[in-house]
């Protein structure tokens, strides 16, 4: 019989059930996916020149491509291929909202994000790229440094089996204190279903972007969350404090779908306005399908950027 890793030997059952089935979805999710069939969104400024993006404020006018600006009028600043890893946070929701699970969900949102960031990690530290982890709620609850050592995603997997915690959410101050903490320029991946006031995360976004890191969010939905599906009287119990209401879904789904559209749209916008990927992912929907086709579509985006840039 094969020998279990020592550290799950002094685990409880329920426990170990519960990493080891997040190993294998990851697993599961990045397989077939070619490991370095995507372009490293982590660009630093070494020799090799890789690309163009947008001038944020706070970005070095030394890198500013003049003659580009002569061509278009517009600031763009010149990226390099990076001559170290890709140094990546991912940073995981674990507020009470992230436990939802409608009926019939295979999975909670919280349980689903953990598998995102499970998958993820995986396929960054199968090419040797320093991963690292925070957990959330009101304030950062658990903070591991990046690594890329190859039995660090052991650790990452065992805090992320982890359960949501009964907190609110408080995404700004979250990313605040997460930009004290971070070092050199970071890819940031957050893992969340954001709800929170949409100028406040907003906000946070945008101080990441302002010392330079790249960033990526991951909108996590519960498909009852995005379709309001329920019918006759229902007692709808608020996961953060807001209480219990009992009312005829019916009589408010419009007004429910509107209030929906409008937190995606705003947030969708604004993270487009500061050069945020915005990735929205429904829980029903099978896991290495989400994450293969998003890795494609940034995949080509970097690709083709600069082409676009200079008209090509």
């Amino acid at each position: 019989m094969p020998q279990l890793p020592a550290y799950k030997k002094y685990l409880d059952p329920n426990v170990l059930a519960k990493i080891d089935g997040l190993e294998l979805r990851a697993r599961v999710a990045v397989e077939g996916y070619v490991v370095g069939s995507h372009a490293s969104p982590n660009q630093g400024m070494s020799v090799e020149f890789a690309d163009h993006r947008s001038y944020v404020q706070g970005d070095d006018i030394r890198h500013i491509d003049w003659k580009l600006f002569a061509r278009t009028d517009k600031y763009y600043i010149k990226q390099y291929e990076q001559e170290t890893n890709l140094s990546c946070m991912i940073v995981v929701d674990c507020s009470a909202s992230m436990g939802y699970k409608s009926p019939g969900a295979s999975m909670s949102k919280h349980e689903y994000a953990s598998c995102v960031a499970a998958s993820l990690s995986y396929l960054a530290l199968q090419q040797r790229d320093a991963v690292g982890l925070a957990m959330f709620d009101e304030s950062i609850r658990e903070y591991i440094k990046p690594s890329s050592h190859p039995g660090h995603w052991k650790q990452l997997v065992n805090s992320l089996a982890g359960g949501a915690h009964s907190e609110k959410t408080s995404v700004r101050s979250v990313l605040d204190d997460l930009c004290e903490r971070l070092g050199r320029r970071t890819l940031v991946i957050v893992i969340s279903d954001l709800f929170d006031e949409e100028s406040e995360t907003l906000l946070g976004l945008k101080h990441l972007r302002y010392l330079g890191n790249d960033v990526i969010v991951c909108n996590i939905w519960d498909p009852a969350e995005r379709h309001f599906p329920f019918q006759g009287p229902t007692l709808f119990n608020g996961l953060e404090g807001a209480g219990r209401v009992m009312t005829e879904p019916h009589a408010l789904r419009l007004e429910y779908l509107a209030e929906v559209e409008s937190f995606v749209s705003t947030l969708r916008r604004g993270c487009r306005g500061m050069h945020v990927d915005y990735v929205s992912f429904d829980t029903s929907a099978g896991l290495d399908v989400s994450i293969s086709a998003y890795l494609a579509t940034r995949s080509a985006r970097i690709r083709h950027r600069s082409s676009r840039v200079l008209g090509g």
